[in-house]
Order: structure tokens, then C-alpha cells, then sequence
């Protein structure tokens, strides 16, 4: 059997130059992202979002960005859960897509604020109706004795809000934008020499600087 460990993948040639991508890094992930859904990465807005616990710990964990704009990067989660207390204690984080098919990274560091009510309330209400009620009946990070009693509480919202009901977003639940100051491209190449383009946030703008691997 092989060793896992041992192995050494060649990443290939393709390029990653300061004058082929966008002056706005937004517009340039905007670009990747759309890249990573046409050549059939999984998930391709999956990101692994990295935050610090009011202790110091950091931690980190999977979740899917729902939208991005000039503003930021936007995901829904409960904010009670391990993720939000980190948050609340800390406002900044991490995140990290590993479009790992095509040999390229995205880090983004910022600054996290909530999302309002209102944006809250509009992508709660589009989510499927077995999510929403999975949202309300799991009180994210919580223990609890066993799945059976999970499925019970979810059976109980199930009662009150049949399908075809509306079910409320709960107060706990909610939007997170991060604000970038800081975004690296990262693409693969020959030989680990590997291309790396970082946008920093100045007061004029970004700029881009690069790397070395």
C-alpha cells in the first residue's frame, strides 16, 4: 500500500501573474469562484473559517459562504454555537477555500460584523423547509444524551410547523460578514515553486504584492 505521507504530486504549470488578475480582489475570487463551479470542484464555495475562542484557542471547521460583495463574505450559522461564541469574543477570522482539483488556495483574513435582521431573515426564509426546522430544533454545540433525543426534538418542531408552514428564524440564529483586509491567491506549480499573490487593504484601495513559496 502506498504511504500517503510519501507522496509528491507535481502541481503543474498553470500560472498566476500580477497582470492577469483584476485590480479588485473581490472581482478576482468572483472570477475563481465561477472557474471552480465550471470545472466541477465540489462544494466550491465550501470554506474553512478559522476563529479564536475567548481563551485563545483557535479553532476551525467547514461551512458554505452564501454571498459576497464589495462588503464582504457572508455566511449564516447559530450564534449560539462554538463558532458564534468565538466570534462574539473575538470579531475577526479566517477563511480558507481549497479548490484542491485545481491547485489553488484562497485566504482571506477580516474583520466579522453581523449581518442585519432583515438579510437574515430573507436567506432564512429561502433555505428548505427541513433545514429551517434542523435549525431551529438543534441548539448548535450544545451536548445532548443521544440522537434519538435530537430526532425527538426535531420531531416536535415538525409538529408546530408541518411543511407548506412558515417557520421562524430564531432569534439565535443569524447572518456573519467579513470584511477583508487581507486576501492571498495561492496556485500550484512545478517543482513546490509555487505563485502567491496577497491584496492588502490600504487607504487608497489594494494593493498586491508577491510571495515567495
Amino acid at each position: 500500500m502506498t504511504d500517503p505521507l510519501a507522496r509528491h504530486t507535481d502541481y503543474g504549470s498553470e500560472r498566476l501573474e500580477e497582470a492577469d488578475v483584476a485590480a479588485d480582489p473581490i472581482a478576482q475570487f468572483e472570477s475563481w469562484l465561477a472557474e471552480a463551479a465550471a470545472r466541477g470542484v465540489y462544494e466550491p464555495n465550501a470554506m474553512v473559517l478559522g476563529t479564536v475562542e475567548a481563551d485563545g484557542t483557535p479553532t476551525s471547521r467547514t461551512v458554505l459562504l452564501r454571498a459576497v460583495d464589495a462588503d464582504g463574505f457572508v455566511f449564516y450559522t447559530d450564534r449560539s454555537s462554538r463558532k458564534g461564541r468565538a466570534l462574539a469574543a473575538h470579531p475577526i477570522a479566517t477563511l480558507l477555500f481549497p479548490w484542491y482539483s485545481l491547485h489553488r488556495q484562497v485566504h482571506v483574513t477580516g474583520e466579522v460584523s453581523l449581518v442585519d435582521d432583515a438579510e437574515s431573515d430573507a436567506y432564512w426564509a429561502s433555505r428548505p423547509h427541513g433545514s429551517r426546522i434542523a435549525g431551529t430544533a438543534s441548539e448548535q454545540s450544545q451536548p445532548i444524551a443521544s440522537r434519538a433525543a435530537l430526532e425527538a426534538k426535531v420531531a416536535q418542531v415538525e409538529a408546530a410547523f408541518p411543511e407548506g408552514a412558515d417557520v421562524p428564524r430564531p432569534a439565535r440564529w443569524g447572518g456573519y460578514r467579513v470584511r477583508p483586509h487581507r486576501i492571498e491567491l495561492w496556485q500550484g506549480r512545478t517543482s513546490r515553486l509555487h505563485d502567491r499573490l496577497v491584496y492588502a487593504r490600504t487607504a487608497d484601495g489594494w494593493a498586491v504584492q508577491r510571495l515567495q513559496p
